[in-house]
């Protein structure tokens, strides 16, 4: 999607559930969405970058059931570690909040008081799992049992291990208690439906237009076309956002999640010591570009029900929804207690960030299904980042500092800018089409180039030749070298730290993530210091 540059752009990423450790599979997620913002910003976009951890819901609670603790400390203890691990990963939010703040609390109950208040919200008795032996009604987590679509076991709301269907309270099939086990009966109790049945027609005309990838959109056209239910929005729950006027249900955790994207920009806007109702400019006024970067199992939640809520309650909506393919482990389906996962702290313990960076957005396509396994993981390393991009990096560089100690004179020539250019744009059109694998080929194409451009010319044999082989050699290197800062600056988005090591070797100014896409066409300045090379990668044995 083409942004017009004046317009300001808010990226989120979707929000991780603190209830676990982060594994690979989270990634998918992060990673592509931190260098859409990196690259962006690098095209002259004004971009806010927007997460933080989703605290409520009754997973966290079973966890802190398990373990004998407060969900407060559930939520403290992995909120810190998805933290970290962003932090060690280079994927820089401007905001990371957390759902259970004062601040998204005061936002999702005025939300769910507007959708009241304009007539989308409506009581009725439903029949609720209850269990006999633990004495309390269930929440949709505590409970399990026979999909009413499939037949495959379910959990109380989504057939996770069938259809993938969203289950409404009531709805499953020989209902069993996760707690101890036992069956569970149905008794009936009152809760609360959002009406997203009556946006169908909104709907329709909103997916029509949407900004992002494909799989989302005809996703969502999809679900819309065949039957919208309205939503229980309430739970049985203590922890979570109480419900307007009830202190014995909260909000659905699907609704105070993702208004934690407001509540977020809210909380960065008084951070930055800005006018607070300068929050209105990004989700009230249709004044910016809204992003939602999202994995393909959350679809439904952000291309149905989140735009619904919006409409109801008067706020502006996402302009693009980019959801990503999920992540297999060697062709099997990631699963935690399958042993299929590959945990990221225990990854950055053996390899380099940007390497996974890299592997994460090379591999295979945004949209697409991705299949890690170790052979291919070493398989880019060597062949791609030590084969092709190292190797230019570091002969060039090693060369040109034993030779010449700095950038040598020269002209840069037509064919070399002609391929610059052509990397420049094709890099613009893949991120406008959120295909960063494209995006990532076509920078490692010109650094290919650079290396058969280098090998053509055979600059070791020039230098031997006289003052006119010395003169010629020394174009070669001062091209070779336009090469390479051309490759620096897009692929610093990828890579930022293994960058900035090369943006320094070639003894250039200023940081260069901050350096702008227009100067990989700038001509590199003669006469400036070259740094000795260092290696930019390791080749890594199976």
């Amino acid at each position: 999607m083409k942004i017009p540059v004046e317009m300001p752009v808010l990226v989120t990423s979707a929000l991780p559930y603190v209830n676990g450790e982060c594994h690979i599979g989270h990634l998918r997620t992060y990673v592509p969405a931190d260098i859409y913002v990196r690259i962006l910003r690098k095209m002259g976009y004004e971009v806010i970058f927007i997460s933080g951890s989703d605290t409520h819901g009754t997973p966290i609670v079973l966890s802190a059931e398990a373990q004998g603790i407060t969900p407060e400390a559930v939520v403290e203890r992995y909120h810190e570690h998805f933290k970290r691990v962003f932090k060690e990963l280079n994927v820089n939010f401007d905001y990371y909040g957390r759902t259970d703040s004062e601040n998204n609390h005061r936002r999702t109950e005025e939300i769910v008081k507007k959708l009241i208040e304009n007539g989308y919200v409506y009581k009725m008795r439903i029949k609720q799992a209850f269990c006999t032996s633990c004495e309390r009604f269930l929440p949709d987590r505590y409970v399990e049992g026979t999909c009413p679509f499939c037949g495959e076991i379910a959990r109380g709301d989504e057939c996770d291990q069938g259809c993938g269907k969203h289950l409404e309270p009531g709805e499953i099939r020989e209902p069993r208690c996760k707690i101890c086990g036992s069956t569970a009966e149905f008794r009936e109790q009152e809760h609360f439906f959002f009406n997203l049945s009556s946006f169908a027609e909104f709907l329709t005309s909103y997916l029509d237009t949407m900004g992002g990838t494909l799989n989302a959109r005809n996703y969502a056209m999809e679900w819309v076309k065949k039957e919208l239910r309205d939503w229980c929005i309430t739970r049985n729950l203590e922890w979570g956002v109480k419900f307007p006027g009830r202190d014995d249900l909260v909000v659905y955790v699907w609704v105070d999640a993702p208004i934690g994207y407001i509540s977020f920009t809210e909380e960065f806007i008084k951070g930055e010591g800005e006018d607070e109702t300068e929050w209105g400019k990004y989700w009230k006024e249709d004044k910016t570009t809204i992003v939602h970067f999202i994995g393909t199992d959350i679809i439904y939640h952000h291309c149905i029900f989140w735009p619904a809520m919006l409409k109801g309650a008067g706020y502006s909506l996402p302009d693009a929804v980019v959801a990503s393919g999920m992540v297999k482990i060697d062709g099997k389906t990631f699963s935690k207690s399958r042993g299929n996962v590959v945990w990221t702290t225990e990854f950055l313990e053996r390899f380099h960030p940007d390497t996974l960076r890299y592997y994460l957005v090379s591999h295979s396509s945004h949209t697409k299904e991705l299949d890690f396994s170790w052979d291919s993981f070493f398989m880019r390393v060597n062949n791609e980042l030590v084969g092709i991009l190292g190797n230019l990096v570091h002969r060039v560089l090693s060369f040109a500092y034993k030779n010449f100690g700095v950038v040598p004179d020269g002209d840069i020539e037509e064919e070399v800018f002609a391929e610059i250019e052509k990397t420049r744009e094709e890099g613009i059109r893949a991120v406008e089409d959120y295909e960063f694998k494209k995006f990532v080929d076509a920078v490692m194409m010109l650094a290919d180039f650079g290396n058969s451009f280098f090998q053509r010319e055979e600059p070791w044999r020039l230098i031997k030749k006289g003052v006119q082989g010395r003169e010629r050699c020394r174009e070669i290197v001062k091209n070779v070298l336009q090469i390479l800062k051309a490759v620096c600056i897009p692929l610093d988005a990828v890579m930022p730290d293994k960058m900035e090591e090369v943006w320094e070797q070639l003894g250039m100014e200023g940081d260069v993530h901050s350096v702008k896409l227009d100067e990989m066409m700038v001509p590199i300045k003669s006469g400036q210091a070259l740094k000795k090379p260092s290696k930019l990668f390791e080749r890594v044995e199976v």
